[in-house]
Formats: structure tokens, C-alpha cells, sequence
């Protein structure tokens, strides 16, 4: 392969391309020029400490300035959007500027929502150092931070005008890390990867890291471009986020997204066959993919079932009534008005 896989995000005059390869980071400056329509004069970086990614603007930008947030799911707030905002106008970035994030979706999201609000919206481009980020939280166009009340609770819709996911930075990442992007590879298996190869364990596997990200990227992209806004198709893309989310906040996010999202997978399988939507054989494969992957199948010790199905009640899909993404006859959809003794009863079958 001579050169990066070029991903198209369809969404009209907010389209965009994500490439994929080794070394893209390398073509933020040529890549950003021609997607702006005009070359910026500040740009303003933001990255979070231990990253350690740098990006190269070239000698085409007047100005640049490094801006970093604290690690950890608990700067991904408000308040940090605030500084961000308050240091953006101390730097004289303006809307005619651009805003490049690099780190991993602590950094895209909160980054891309103070780009979202500042100025009512200044251009950014995103540079994921995750594999988490490469394959789900960078591309979409959902920015935004969390509340004590829950995760991901306030943001906007801000498409990036440019991704780049750079697999030479993925090297850098612990097992750890790199096994939470694993938990929304398996995602796409029960969203139509299955066919695809994008979540298809061994298949994945025998494939170069970039053709496996770009697969990811590629389901990603045409579901976004169906639904950019959420309102109906997009919401697939929570499948497992309703309990990820949820053991998130009442963990303290101690547990990573990844790992949490392979648990929400298992448990939305047995809700599903609770409901007669799915039978046992569809819940063995939830949890033989799961598995496939070296990810949790079980909740984390210590959880309590009836503080979960609260949460459950803050996620943003929940209109009026309890709301997941499960698996049926046609592949996962949305169900609303799901009974709690049934959420209670599927809890303990991954205890």
C-alpha cells in the first residue's frame, strides 16, 4: 500500500475524509490547507499531559500554541471548556482559525465542543492517538463533556474538517489501552462488521492494523452520513453504551470506556433474549466475540444493580422512559419503555 486509506464522511458541505495509515499525522498541514477556506493564522493545539504526540503545522501558519488539559475523565467538563475558551481569546484565535486536537477522546471531545462554542464555531481537525479514538470517538461529529449527573450530558454536533489516524502512534499505547479500542471493534460485529470482516475476531486479526481501523471507519462513516444528528439510525452506534455508561459513572471511570462497552454488549444480549427478541445461541456469540477480543464479559465486583437502572434513566436516548439499543429479528434497534425487573434480572446474569 503506497500512501494512507482515504475514508469520505458524506455529509454534504461538512464532508470530510479520514485517513488512515502510518504517518498521517505528517499531513496535518497540507491536508488542513485544503480543507479551510482560507490558510489560518493562529492555530491553537490541544493535547493532554503523557501524551506525547507532536504535530507539524509547516510555515504556513503565522502562529501556533500548545494547549494541554489534565488527564482523566474528570476534565472532560465544562469547566475545562471554560479555560480552553478563555485561553483561545488570550491567544487571539479567531473563527477564521483552527482548532487541532491530538490525544484520545477525552481530548476530541472536549476540544471539539469548546471549538463547537467559541466564536459559535471555529474549525477543527482531529488527531487521534487511540485506537478508541481512531475507530469511534474521533469521526462523527459528537463533541461534548460529561456532569456529575452523567456522561457525555452536554455538547454539540461540530463536524471536524479533517481526521487523521496515525496507526505509528498506536505502538505508544499500554495493553490496556489499547484493549479498551478493542471494545468498540466488537461492536461493529452485531452492526453489520460481521459481514464486513470489522468485527469478526479471527478475521480482523490476519488484516494490516490500518485495513482493520479503516473498516471500522468506513461502517462509522456511512451510518453517520445516514443520520448525522442521531434522530433514528445514528443511535445504533450506543449499542452497549447504555450500561457502559452507567458502570462508568458509578465506578468513578476506574473502568476504561472499551471495557465497559464489551460489558454493555453482553448485558444488551441478555436484556434482548429476556424480551423473546434474540435466543441463547445470539447471547453465546455476544460473549465468544466479547471474549475473542481478551475483554470482560461480567460487571465489575461491587456494583449495585438498582443504582445502575437510575443511570440508565440520564442516558441521552432515554425520552420519558428506560431506552436501549438491543438486538432483535433485524439486528439492533432502539426499544423504549423496557421493565426494570427484567434490566434487574439480566444485571444478575453477568454478575
Amino acid at each position: 500500500m503506497t500512501g494512507p486509506i482515504r475514508i469520505p464522511v458524506g455529509l454534504g458541505q461538512r464532508s470530510y475524509d479520514v485517513l488512515v495509515g502510518p504517518g498521517t499525522r505528517h499531513l496535518l498541514a497540507t491536508e488542513l490547507a485544503a480543507r479551510l477556506p482560507a490558510v489560518p493564522r493562529r492555530v491553537a493545539v490541544v493535547t493532554s499531559d503523557g501524551i506525547g504526540v507532536e504535530v507539524d503545522l509547516g510555515e504556513t501558519v503565522g502562529g501556533v500554541e500548545m494547549f494541554t488539559i489534565p488527564a482523566g475523565e474528570r476534565s472532560k467538563s465544562l469547566a475545562t471548556v471554560e479555560d480552553l475558551c478563555r485561553r483561545f481569546a488570550r491567544f487571539g484565535l479567531t473563527r477564521g482559525d483552527a482548532v487541532v486536537a491530538v490525544g484520545g477522546g477525552l481530548v476530541t471531545d472536549t476540544a471539539g465542543f469548546a471549538a463547537a462554542v467559541y466564536h459559535r464555531g471555529t474549525p477543527v481537525a482531529f488527531v487521534p492517538t487511540t485506537l478508541l479514538g481512531q475507530i469511534d470517538a474521533a469521526i462523527g461529529g459528537k463533541t461534548g463533556v460529561n456532569l456529575p449527573e452523567g456522561k457525555n450530558l452536554v455538547g454539540a454536533f461540530w463536524q471536524p474538517s479533517l481526521v487523521l489516524c496515525d496507526t505509528e502512534v498506536l505502538a505508544t499505547l499500554s495493553a490496556a489501552e489499547y484493549r479498551s479500542g478493542l471494545g468498540e471493534m466488537a461492536k461493529y460485529h452485531f452492526l453489520g462488521g460481521a459481514d464486513s470482516g470489522a468485527g469478526d475476531a479471527a478475521a480482523m486479526a490476519e488484516l494490516p492494523l490500518e485495513q482493520r481501523i479503516a473498516r471500522c471507519v468506513a461502517l462509522k462513516a456511512e451510518i453517520v452520513a445516514s443520520d448525522e444528528r442521531e434522530s433514528g439510525r445514528r443511535m445504533l452506534l450506543n449499542y452497549g453504551h447504555t450500561l457502559a455508561h452507567a458502570l462508568e459513572i458509578a465506578g468513578g471511570f476506574g473502568l476504561r470506556h472499551g471495557e465497559a462497552v464489551a460489558v454493555g454488549l453482553v448485558y444488551a444480549a441478555e436484556v434482548a433474549q429476556r424480551l423473546g427478541r434474540i435466543d441463547g445461541d445470539r447471547v453465546a456469540e455476544h460473549r465468544q466475540v466479547v471474549s475473542a477480543y481478551g475483554l470482560p464479559v461480567s460487571l465489575p465486583a461491587g456494583t449495585e444493580a438498582g443504582e445502575l437502572i437510575d443511570l440508565f434513566g440520564r442516558d441521552k436516548k432515554a425520552v420519558g422512559d428506560l431506552t436501549l439499543v438491543l438486538d432483535g429479528p433485524r439486528g439492533p434497534e432502539p426499544v423504549r419503555g423496557v421493565d426494570r425487573v427484567v434490566l434487574a434480572e439480566a444485571l444478575e446474569a453477568i454478575r
